[in-house]
């Protein structure tokens, strides 16, 4: 099956940034969110990612704007009739991904591929509740989106050869790289990241080092690019939290329990650079 048009549902940071790749592949994207404002956010979004390409002369103005011409905004999942695959990258909470899922079902034409960019959520158990279980996967990318090589891309027990090498294909059309990952909470990189960040929220509450030097402190012994707390902010706290409760909850063990400093910090509204504040200000 070919891909020519990918609707994207959710405008946010990842939301954004994949129908930016998919757009600048030359593909058609199609990016849904539940209002007007959403949707101009995320456009926007991209054309401010857009503006520092062209800075770096790694793109021309006329570049930008053809890849901004090939990204469709609107709030309405009637508009998802033309995609040949849409992949769902809503807020990590279950039941808001199965209400969706059913929404872009009921638009959708035969065939279409339904995939999630879920983070930590069963791929099998979201096909479960589809019509078109062998024709669900999941495609799970890394941000920044446009920036970062990697996919995961998760095979259900129910998914389909088909669907597997198409959504492959794709993401080597979107200039990533896909990695094959057996479906488990959290697949690869987030079962190994996200249970080190919930770590190092455990490091600073008991005040074995201040947040500045934590993230210091794993620059420079482990070579990471950014220090964990630092990556909590960006990825989004109340993110962090609702992954390292799926664990809990998935694995039965107390190994995966959430930093109380963590909950305490979503619970304030502290959610990272999205608002501005999280372990650091903004």
């Amino acid at each position: 099956m070919s891909i020519h048009t990918v609707g994207v549902i959710g405008a946010g940071t990842m939301g954004n940034g994949i129908a930016q790749a998919v757009a600048g592949a030359g593909l058609q994207a199609i990016l849904i969110d539940i209002s007007e404002a959403a949707v101009s956010k995320g456009i926007s979004t991209v054309s401010g990612s857009l503006d520092r390409l062209v800075k770096k002369e790694k793109i021309s103005e006329s570049d930008k704007a053809d890849i901004l011409g090939r990204i469709k905004g609107s709030t309405d999942y009637a508009d998802l009739q033309a995609a040949d695959l849409v992949i769902e990258a809503a807020t990590e909470n279950y039941d808001l991904k199965i209400k969706i899922l059913k929404q872009i079902e009921a638009a959708v034409k035969p065939g279409t591929i339904l995939a999630s960019n879920t983070s930590s959520i069963s791929i099998t158990k979201l096909a479960a509740q589809t019509a078109r279980p062998e024709n669900f996967i999941g495609m799970h990318f890394f941000n920044p989106v446009p920036l970062m090589a990697l996919v995961e891309v998760i095979r259900g027990l129910q998914t389909s050869d088909a669907t597997n090498d198409t959504v492959a294909e794709l993401a080597q059309k979107l200039s990533k790289t896909p990695v094959p990952v057996k479906n488990a909470p959290g697949f690869v990189v987030n079962r190994i990241l996200v249970p080190m960040i919930n770590e190092a929220f455990f490091v600073l509450a008991e005040g074995v080092a201040e947040a500045e030097a934590i993230d210091e402190a794993m620059k420079l012994g482990a070579n990471h690019p950014i220090g964990p707390l630092a990556l909590a902010d960006l990825i989004g706290l109340d993110v962090c939290l609702a992954v390292m409760e799926v664990y809990l909850e998935e694995f039965g063990d107390s190994k995966y329990r959430p930093a109380p400093l963590l909950r305490e910090l979503v619970a304030a509204g502290y959610l990272g650079r999205k608002t501005k504040r999280g372990v650091y200000a903004y």
